[in-house]
């Protein structure tokens, strides 16, 4: 019988492998884009995604490190007429747990050169504006970005 561990893992690689790579941009602060290998962003190939009020967006990273990590947190914000808002619940968290090498292993420490998956989501909740806006997501290690990538972006009714 499979595992949590092993059913959550073939979902990222099912959502990885059959999903469309989804075109972001580098982020404005500099953070590291190289690490990067792919992004899949749930019913989004090309921004501006539309976020549809009172669905959830699903995310999953393929990256590979250039250097060992013990730790990383998630930093998501939107910013919208110029201030970045935070997303309450993503924003500040721990990343570890949404980490996974290639034989489903999750968690850290992350070693240089090896592949893996970081899946995270969040709701885009019915009370959130109709407006333009652009995401920026970081894996942060220390407060320094091991992987950032910025999309713009619209929420829906």
């Amino acid at each position: 019988m499979f595992g949590k561990t092993a059913i959550l893992f073939t979902t990222v690689l099912c959502f990885v492998t059959f999903g469309e790579s989804t075109d972001v941009l580098k982020c404005k602060n500099g953070g590291s884009f190289d690490t990067i290998k792919s992004i899949v962003i749930t019913k989004c190939e090309q921004p501006p995604c539309l976020l549809k009020r009172g669905t959830r967006v699903e995310l999953v990273q393929q990256f590979v490190p250039e250097k060992n990590v013990e730790k990383l947190t998630t930093s998501v914000h939107a910013t919208l007429l110029g201030v970045p808002l935070p997303f309450v619940g993503v924003d500040g968290t721990d990343a570890c747990p949404n980490i996974f090498d290639a034989d489903g292993k999750p968690g850290c420490p992350l070693k240089a050169g090896t592949q893996y998956y970081y899946k995270n989501g969040f709701p885009v909740l019915n009370f959130y504006p109709t407006v333009d806006l652009v995401v920026a997501w970081a894996l942060l290690e220390n407060n320094v970005p091991l992987t950032c990538f910025e999309i713009p972006a619209k929420i829906i009714r």
